[in-house]
């Protein structure tokens, strides 16, 4: 599940013949924060408009970026991520928001069974209010969305799902799902990887009250009929996660729950990811209210 690091296919596959962008200056900071849930420091980029520096009184909806396996919080900005807000943005397709990009390490941003390492209970006890208190930012659901890629994927959907008071949004990019735990695990080259997060040796059951499809069942129907909700997924996806998301979206067609979702042709990788992308951007930005 680790997105292969073409940045220069990202940057090619960006549109080039665009507007000229916005005269005001955006701004990344990237730095850490201190966790008492992980006892480690976790660093974490923010993403913030061209008018941030300079209306002192206004407070952004935020979108939070959970990346891929193997990647990191500066992934996002590296790879173009940024480049791609700032065009979208001096075209009218989005307003102004902060995006955030925590690093997830190859925790699934779940806590792993084993209790070692909590990174659920670090990002929403510790990491959300941190940034809520440091950056002007607008409190509560509807100012919130989340959005990830392949494992990133997973994450921002558990998180949508399990907690839909929180997210107005939620968009998944090659998620890295699958409708049941896979049959068995032994001897292949997944067990080590999954066993840090879903048990040594694996345990189906964890697998199963953490999994997407799971929380969907159980969230209440009203939240998730006021959530917008985007995801996509290759033809040939190396790992097999377009059958996921079909899975995803016959369940949601099940609940009644509007959606938009895509298979387009393509495989798992940065290209296809960068082909796509702008489509969370602008799901987001209709769901803040900033653009129709």
């Amino acid at each position: 599940m680790i997105l292969r690091s073409l940045r220069f296919i990202l940057a090619l596959a960006i549109v080039t013949a665009l507007a000229p962008l916005s005269q005001a200056a955006s701004r990344v900071d990237c730095t850490a924060l201190k966790s008492t849930i992980l006892n480690r420091s976790v660093p974490y980029c923010v993403m913030l408009p061209p008018s941030y520096d300079q209306d002192k009184t206004r407070r952004y909806p935020v979108l939070y970026y959970l990346h891929g396996l193997g990647d990191n919080e500066q992934s996002l900005v590296n790879g173009g991520g940024w480049n791609l807000y700032e065009d979208l943005l001096a075209q009218n397709k989005v307003g102004e928001y902060i995006i955030v990009t925590p690093n997830g390490f190859r925790s699934f941003y779940i806590n792993s069974k084993d209790g070692k390492f909590l990174y659920e209970d670090f990002f929403i006890k510790e990491f959300l209010p941190a940034i809520e208190r440091k950056y002007r930012v607008r409190v509560g659901r509807g100012g919130r969305g989340i959005m990830g890629v392949s494992m990133g994927g997973y994450g921002a959907f558990h998180y949508a799902f399990k907690y839909p008071q929180k997210f107005i949004s939620v968009s998944g990019h090659m998620s890295a799902l699958r409708e049941t735990p896979p049959p068995s695990l032994d001897g292949t080259p997944d067990a080590r990887l999954l066993g840090v997060v879903f048990g040594t040796p694996f345990d189906p059951s964890y697998y199963k009250n953490n999994s997407p499809f799971t929380l969907v069942r159980n969230a209440p129907l009203a939240a998730l009929k006021g959530m917008s909700i985007y995801f996509d997924a290759g033809s040939n996806d190396d790992y097999n996660f377009d059958a996921g998301a079909e899975a995803l979206h016959k369940l949601l067609v099940q609940r009644g729950v509007k959606h938009e979702f895509h298979i387009y042709p393509g495989g798992h990788s940065w290209a296809f990811m960068a082909e796509h992308f702008g489509a969370s951007l602008e799901l987001h930005s209709r769901a803040f209210g900033l653009t129709k």
